[in-house]
């Protein structure tokens, strides 16, 4: 029988990446050629110094995040574990494709394993629409990749001290390298998506990176911008969160060889359930707590992000107060900004944040009602109700 990583449909290009003398294929003794995964390659071997670099931050095991086995994501993700799994590996094995000299950085970037969120929406709206097979594995690897470059320029942005329960890139080596990490890391992801045969599938993953340098643009050049609108937002999410999630999505069925109309559906279930993401996200850096959290919160108002919570709250205060509440965020006194943000007698803002990104998923949700169903679809919308029950957590 072929193997597992035989590719029995046109569309996707099993040729290793990362291994510049590699073989591209194998034959094996039943005559079948086999096509070996993009992201997959011999285990890399780490010099000593290399593999005491990767691991001189805390452990996963010893992170101070440690997130339940039972919590919602993570029963969701139960489906396609194994799967996830492999994913995680062969995110582990990239780093041996970068410059020695610059390996145990890489290890480090990608080693705080976070939700997985991309990958999971990836192998998921794969397992809707087809089998999952090589090609949804490597999608997954390379949004992955390309959301931890992400992180690695927020945390310089936003000065942020602690991500995944342990020290970022720039609060251990400086912004200058962390810049640079982040752009070697997005590099490698293009760079990676280039050998799938099907070049759509190569142009869409672009697009999203582009989409996401974009928002992050727009964002940071309307920092402290009391103009900014509730529609500004929307549109900067949709584009620094959204696109990739939609991408995740949208090839996940493309992979499968699904029909344009279903593609397009998973497209806008993932735009959808990306824009509530970062809107919760958004309510968590409010709030949330660094303990439970593992990352830096209140980055937000510091740098004059101004959130959906921030700004369905100054959208409701009388002049007077409206006055009041930026003369607060211009004048740096965030904490008391926050402490009226958390509280729900004074407003309602941030359930009215709450209930927006859960309208967003109910939307998602409902727009999945076209698909056929199995497991697979079923559990992805067991995936906005674990975003929505994530979001109730935050009610005050």
């Amino acid at each position: 029988m072929p193997s597992k990583n035989t590719i029995r449909k046109p569309g996707y290009s099993g040729v290793e990446l990362s291994v510049p003398d590699a073989r591209r294929v194998r034959s094996t003794k039943a005559g079948v050629v086999e096509r070996v995964a993009l992201t997959t390659r011999e285990p890399p071997l780490y010099s000593a110094p290399v593999k005491a670099f990767a691991r001189s931050g805390p452990s996963r095991t010893g992170s101070t995040v440690t997130p339940s086995p039972l919590g919602p994501l993570a029963r969701v993700a139960l489906l396609v574990q194994p799967h996830l799994d492999e994913v995680e590996r062969r995110i582990t094995q990239q780093t041996a494709a970068f410059d020695p000299a610059i390996e145990g950085y890489v290890t480090y970037a990608v080693g705080g394993r976070g939700k997985r969120l991309r990958p999971l929406l990836a192998l998921l709206a794969g397992g809707a629409t087809g089998e999952i097979n090589s090609g949804h594995l490597d999608l997954a690897v390379i949004v992955e990749l390309i959301h931890v470059a992400t992180l690695v320029h927020d945390d310089v942005l936003d000065e942020a001290e602690r991500r995944r329960g342990r020290p970022t890139v720039n609060a251990r080596w400086g912004n200058s390298l962390s810049v640079l990490l982040g752009d070697c890391l997005f590099a490698h992801a293009l760079n990676l998506s280039t050998n799938f045969e099907n070049a759509d599938i190569s142009r869409a993953i672009a697009r999203a990176a582009r989409e996401i340098c974009s928002g992050e643009m727009i964002q940071t050049q309307r920092r402290f911008d009391l103009k900014l609108e509730v529609d500004d937002y929307l549109r900067i999410v949709e584009k620094k969160t959204g696109s990739l999630f939609s991408t995740a999505a949208e090839l996940g069925a493309r992979i499968s060889e699904a029909d344009p109309g279903v593609i397009e559906t998973f497209r806008n279930f993932g735009m959808r359930v990306g824009k509530a993401y970062q809107i919760y996200d958004d309510c968590l850096d409010i709030a949330g707590t660094e303990s439970a959290t593992g990352k830096t919160l209140g980055t937000d108002l510091r740098k004059g992000k101004f959130t959906l919570p921030v700004l369905i709250f100054l959208r409701s205060a009388s002049e007077f107060e409206r006055e009041r509440y930026c003369s607060l965020i211009l004048e740096g006194k965030c904490e008391e900004m926050t402490e009226l943000l958390r509280n729900s007698a004074t407003n309602g803002a941030l359930n009215e944040s709450i209930a927006a990104g859960s309208d967003l998923i109910r939307e998602a949700q409902t727009g999945l009602d076209v698909i056929p169903q199995n497991p697979y679809g079923d559990a992805l919308l067991a995936l906005g109700g674990a975003l929505r029950e994530m979001f109730d957590h935050l009610r005050v």
